[in-house]
């Protein structure tokens, strides 16, 4: 059985009354891409700068590669890391931003040379070489900070929100860049993002952090299917979860597994239509809850328009309106 590569236990970060991260544990495997999820000021940032040194914690234990690192400077841990900011000199050329490293560590220019034209190759900048940063585009920028981590050749490396300043279009590419590039290389990786489609688009496992605490840690098919809280069923899934008010229940239901129909299920009113191309939001309201269907193609109603909605018993999450915790189905609402 592998042993875990990187290892957090019971970490903390407290900056006077205000626990930044409060008492989290979790670990990767070696070749393990591991996305810490969730909105501004969960502490997912603050938990990749004490794995990276940057930050002491106020209690917990680091390991990485079986060695407590919590004590060791940030040059000595073997691990890379990627900004938001790309953190490029701008008076230096592509291959000296990407060689800075290696020189500042004396590697032999043999050697240097040998891991630039490797990099370079894998992140197709070979044209650029010579360029600064000033002459290139975010994407481009991002790939030499992606070259700079490749030619450390260290084992772990952490991303903070690295594809945060890139257009839709380009995100969308330089994820499966870096998911090639992980599993090429066979880095473990430890990713910050706030976007759910990168987190559930590229990692093995997400766990996802509210107010400093792991809300849920597993798999990204087991979010989307087994989300264990209100919270984590309204984080994940676009549009998220619908959660609906039963007397002491919640009952969660995802806007693709809602339909129409002509009789039967449950009736509510139209809000309002909105039309995405391949399919169309409806947004409807039901008592106190609003409930959003998501139907193929363009359809219109009225607002105040009166129509059933029906779903699968299968499709349901139970939830308890007093603790929040997932309970298990023993009925469905729609047969109630």
């Amino acid at each position: 059985m592998m042993s875990d590569f990187l290892s957090v236990s019971n970490l903390s970060r407290s900056y006077g009354e205000f626990h930044a991260v409060n008492d989290i544990s979790f670990s990767a495997k070696q070749g393990e891409f591991i996305a810490l999820l969730g909105p501004s000021g969960c502490g997912k940032s603050t938990t990749l700068k004490m794995i990276a040194g940057l930050e002491l914690p106020t209690a917990g234990k680091i390991e990485i590669n079986g060695s407590d690192v919590v004590n060791t400077p940030p040059g000595k841990r073997n691990l890379s890391m990627v900004f938001q900011s790309y953190a490029l000199f701008p008076h230096m050329s592509v291959k000296e931003n990407i060689l800075f490293g290696l020189k500042a560590r004396k590697v032999q220019k043999q050697e240097r040379n040998k891991r630039l034209n490797e990099a370079v190759e894998m992140v197709d900048l070979g044209p650029h070489i010579n360029k600064k940063p000033g002459q290139l585009s975010g994407g481009q920028c991002q790939r030499v900070a992606l070259a700079r981590t490749i030619v450390s050749n260290a084992p772990l490396c952490l991303m903070d929100e690295p594809l945060s300043n890139l257009d839709t279009k380009l995100r969308a590419e330089m994820r499966s860049e870096i998911r090639s590039l992980q599993r090429k290389l066979g880095l473990t990786v430890v990713y910050v993002t706030h976007d759910q489609i990168e987190a559930m688009s590229m990692a093995d496992s997400i766990i996802l952090l509210n107010e400093g605490r792991i809300e849920q840690a597993s798999t990204p098919e087991a979010f989307y299917e087994h989300p264990e809280t209100p919270f984590v069923a309204k984080f994940i899934g676009h549009p998220p979860m619908n959660l609906i008010a039963f007397d002491d229940l919640l009952v969660g239901v995802r806007p693709e597994h809602i339909g129409l129909v002509e009789q039967g299920g449950l009736a509510v009113s139209v809000v309002e239509c909105d039309y995405q191309g391949s399919e169309t939001i409806l947004t409807t309201s039901f008592k106190e809850s609003t409930i959003r269907l998501s139907l193929a193609g363009k359809r219109v109603l009225a607002p105040g328009a009166a129509v059933n909605i029906q779903w699968v018993p299968e499709n349901e999450h139970h939830f308890s309106s007093s603790s929040g915790q997932r309970i298990e189905r023993t009925n469905s609402v729609m047969n109630s």
